[in-house]
């Protein structure tokens, strides 16, 4: 395993795209800090622009190099990371436009594959789900090579993944109080027990 994990880490560094499992489903991969990547990312899914892509980080110093954030924010990192709750944050200019123009949505992965490829690759990872835009996510890789096959550069078999919830959105751009936008796998009353959050779900 860690061979095809090196493999797949050196393909994201050289702008390669993989298909990777996460928590909740299939993700599809590229170097975040790579502007050309991205822009593979958005034409494989045929998702329109302006729509913003999450990452994943392999720890909080590689956010450091993403995005500004306060003790706020830390603490929640500290409590729920690695796992499903994903922070939206002012970008810095290491992140480019494509990817999102003003801010920047991360989490660590607690799936371990997801992990060993971020840190292997040694830069923030898209965390999209594997997926034509506007299709449902995938959860095996015959499904993924369904919708995506020949439009990629390595997949990752990690067999069926379970149904689980979504991360958790807390968006600190928004205004001094940071503020829940999707309701996932972690309920408000855990986030307001380290920090008051106002729920802005549509």
């Amino acid at each position: 395993m860690l061979d095809i994990i090196d493999e797949a880490a050196k393909l994201i560094r050289e702008g390669g795209l993989v298909v990777y499992p996460t928590e909740s489903s299939y993700g599809l991969g590229c170097n975040a800090l790579d502007e050309a990547s991205v822009r593979r990312v958005f034409a494989v899914k045929r998702r329109p622009f302006g729509t913003p892509i999450p990452i994943i980080v392999s720890d909080v110093a590689m956010l450091k190099m993403c995005a500004f954030f306060d003790e706020r924010a830390e603490r929640l990192m500290k409590k729920f990371w690695p796992g499903p709750l994903t922070i939206a944050l002012r970008k810095k200019p290491t992140i480019p436009d494509v990817l999102n123009p003003r801010a920047v949505a991360a989490r660590i992965s607690s799936h371990p594959v997801a992990l060993s490829l971020v840190k292997a690759a040694n830069v923030p990872i898209t965390a999209t789900s594997a997926n034509t835009s506007g299709r449902p996510p995938h959860y095996t890789v015959k499904q993924v090579l369904r919708d995506l096959n020949g439009k990629v550069d390595l997949v990752l078999d990690a067999g069926k993944l379970p149904r689980k919830k979504v991360s958790t959105i807390v968006d600190f751009t928004l205004s001094t109080t940071p503020r829940i936008t999707r309701v996932g796998a972690i309920p408000k009353r855990y986030i307001s027990e380290i920090t008051p959050v106002e729920v802005d779900v549509k």
